[in-house]
């Protein structure tokens, strides 16, 4: 008897938070250009475009206007307001990541992974921490893209954001980046391979034990 099966297993929603500057959206790029099963999902925000992002790849940016109203839609997962503007998941686009058959990576923060944990309590948390305030204060002057006023504010907000670390399944400290892509990713791996996730397994075994059955001798 030939065991037959689609060998499918159910996406994820894995969710990666970090104080700003702490590497989280690095790591979630090193992390889909090694692993053709994870994708990003886009979310909208109602911040200015900075330069080098382009619409509809790294957010979709709306006005606040639209933001109201696609929450009075419900077409958020979840939303949260950040240093003075809002971002959300959108629903159509975890759904056409998952439908696509791969896992739906999130980069949002502890508001936005509470809400979502409350939606689908079958998610995957990874906190990402910096190895010192110091190295993460000098990596959000290293950017470049902030005020002086804006780095105050996310080094007051860091703390704030830190103290929230237990809630997630895992916490890992960015000493490095590729090293801790690396771990993101072996998370990532063995989370895949829970029984729960891993829909083909009912059918794979009741086939093998009909198997056996059927091949048994008769006595």
């Amino acid at each position: 008897m030939e065991i037959k099966s689609a060998f499918k297993r159910r996406g994820l929603l894995y969710v990666l938070s970090s104080p700003s500057g702490a590497g989280k959206s690095t790591i979630a790029r090193m992390l889909m250009a090694s692993d053709d099963g994870v994708a990003m999902s886009v979310s909208a925000t109602t911040r200015p475009i900075r330069p080098g992002e382009v619409e509809g790849r790294d957010y979709h940016f709306v006005s606040d206007e639209r933001f109201d109203a696609m929450v009075a839609e419900g077409a958020f997962l979840e939303w949260a307001h950040v240093f003075g503007h809002r971002y959300g998941t959108l629903k159509s686009e975890v759904i056409k990541v998952i439908e696509g058959g791969r896992d739906v990576l999130l980069d949002i923060d502890w508001q936005g992974t509470q809400q979502l944990k409350q939606v689908d309590p079958d998610i995957v948390r990874v906190f990402i921490l910096p190895p010192s305030m110091e190295e993460l204060e000098r990596r959000l002057r290293k950017r470049g893209t902030d005020s002086e006023e804006v780095v105050r504010r996310r080094m007051d907000r860091a703390e704030a954001e830190i103290s929230h670390w237990a809630e997630y399944d895992y916490v890992l400290i960015n000493n490095d980046a590729e090293k801790c892509r690396e771990l993101v990713h072996n998370i990532l791996k063995a989370e895949r391979l829970k029984a729960n996730r891993r829909v083909f397994l009912h059918d794979f075994v009741r086939q093998l034990i009909g198997q056996g059955l059927v091949s048994a001798p008769d006595h």
